[in-house]
């Protein structure tokens, strides 16, 4: 009974955190304990600063114009099936196998160089795609160069973020990174979600005319020339000295499994991904092709929720530097875990739910985001910092590529009264959204048991709050009677 009402404490905790918890940010951030006084800072440190920010802006617009959502229209524009649907989402997880060599050669070459140059490659890669159209491939053919395409990318793009985490874990003072994080990813969500409304305007209006691979083609063009502009953007930021890194072996590589902070982070982030992983690869294609709505609708989807995302962000990043990572990711895991619920409830002609997932999912994946950031850099030691980054996004990712996989060949493999819950008009991914919405309420438990060294508790998040939330509703009610 007491574990009970324990854990039925820690789900309202969390749910209700979602709803007042960014309006923690509006109290005045105070670092966690330990975290020093931070001064003004120089403006070498500044330049980097804004030429990150301006970076992210556009590796935004890289991702509308050839990420996810255009993956699967190519996908769909070729014919292809679920599963192969499921791969090609899967593949930038699947790359996370990548990581432990990621992590060896960052620690040999220099997080910088390594960063600059992989980043680089990652997002030229995407130059075949601009010719695609004009190869004369069969759609088995395309459809096998995209997925190579995706593949290279995401490996190369899994090179480059392990050093460019662990540089920006140098670059960006603890004391600050969630206030600078947090308005950086309101500032790109903004660039993001503008070109993405952009980038489905054109594709629904030229797929009617049969143009959708010239107009799929011309956008990976495009991701390639800003890619370009982003790594002059990254050139332009410094690397900090900091303490050397340990050289690369086998005891560095495992010291993460060894470390009780980091086994219990490695734990949820398994869960977490698996849980995620085997629903949550498929809404784009339930949005696209058993609903129906067309790109325009799904940029209007995503707009929604990086509407939600803008808003919340700068103040979800000042609630982490208050009170740490790991209660803001306990109270966003358990509001994201209803999230496949309100997909289950849609179906063609009736797809309004949608809005409460863009909403919602907003709100709470622009602070789960944030900590799934910040977390990992608390941490893990400097010197040891890519072998842990390596080990825990290797963990998740793997996690979450098997469980796509898994996903998709459950859909296509069991019978139809099973995989549509019973629904007499059912689509056939009932089944995953519900072991999706299951295992993420699990996992979000586990989020409670992460190690964080200083970190405030849910309850106490939940507390400041419903207090700051109160104050803003005191004060909106003192002026609307005072007018």
């Amino acid at each position: 009974m007491v574990h009970l009402r324990r854990h039925s404490s820690a789900v309202l905790s969390g749910l209700a955190s979602l709803a007042a918890a960014p309006a923690a940010g509006i109290l005045s951030a105070a670092p966690l304990a330990g975290g020093g006084r931070v001064c003004g800072p120089k403006s070498r440190l500044r330049r980097s600063l804004r030429a990150s920010t301006a970076e992210g802006f556009g590796a935004e617009l890289v991702n509308a114009c050839a990420g996810p959502t255009i993956l699967s229209g190519w996908a769909l524009h070729l014919g292809a099936t679920p599963l192969e649907v499921g791969a090609l989402a899967a593949l930038p997880q699947l790359a996370q196998f990548v990581q432990l060599p990621s992590s060896w050669i960052t620690t040999l070459m220099g997080r910088r160089r390594v960063a600059i140059a992989a980043v680089c490659l990652s997002r030229e890669a995407l130059l075949p795609l601009a010719l695609l159209p004009f190869l004369g491939l069969s759609p088995t053919g395309a459809r096998g160069l995209i997925v190579a395409v995706a593949a290279v990318s995401a490996i190369l793009g899994v090179l480059g973020n392990n050093a460019w985490t662990a540089w920006m874990g140098e670059l960006v003072p603890e004391a600050l990174r969630g206030r600078y994080f947090g308005r950086r990813t309101a500032l790109c969500t903004f660039g993001g979600t503008f070109c993405g409304v952009g980038v489905a305007r054109l594709l629904d209006a030229v797929t009617s005319r049969g143009l959708a691979g010239l107009a799929l083609s011309g956008l990976a063009g495009v991701a390639c020339l800003l890619g370009l502009v982003t790594t002059v953007l990254m050139g332009k930021q410094h690397d900090p000295p900091g303490p050397p890194p340990r050289g690369p072996s086998v005891k560095a590589v495992l010291r993460p499994l060894r470390d009780i902070e980091a086994r219990s982070l490695l734990a949820y982030q398994v869960a977490w991904n698996a849980s995620v992983g085997v629903g949550g690869a498929f809404f784009t294609f339930h949005l696209l092709h058993t609903l129906r709505v067309g790109y325009t609708v799904a940029a209007i989807h995503a707009a929604g929720g990086a509407m939600a995302r803008i808003l919340a962000a700068p103040l979800w990043g000042r609630a982490l530097d208050r009170f740490g990572a790991r209660p803001v990711l306990a109270a966003c895991s358990f509001a994201a875990a209803v999230l496949p619920i309100t997909w289950l409830a849609t179906s063609p002609g009736f797809v309004w739910p949608i809005a409460i997932d863009a909403l919602v999912g907003g709100v709470a994946w622009s602070g789960h985001g944030l900590a799934s950031f910040s977390l990992p850099l608390s941490v893990a030691p400097r010197r040891d910092r890519p072998f842990y980054l390596a080990a825990f996004a290797m963990a998740g990712g793997v996690a979450y590529a098997v469980a796509t996989w898994g996903g998709g060949v459950l859909a296509g493999a069991l019978p139809r009264p099973l995989s549509t819950l019973g629904a007499v008009r059912g689509h056939g991914l009932e089944l995953l959204f519900a072991l999706s919405a299951l295992g993420r309420f699990a996992s979000a438990f586990l989020a409670l048991r992460i190690v964080e060294e200083g970190a405030g508790s849910l309850a106490e998040l939940h507390r400041a709050a419903r207090g700051a939330a109160l104050g803003v509703l005191a004060g909106a009610r003192v002026w609307v009677v005072g007018k």
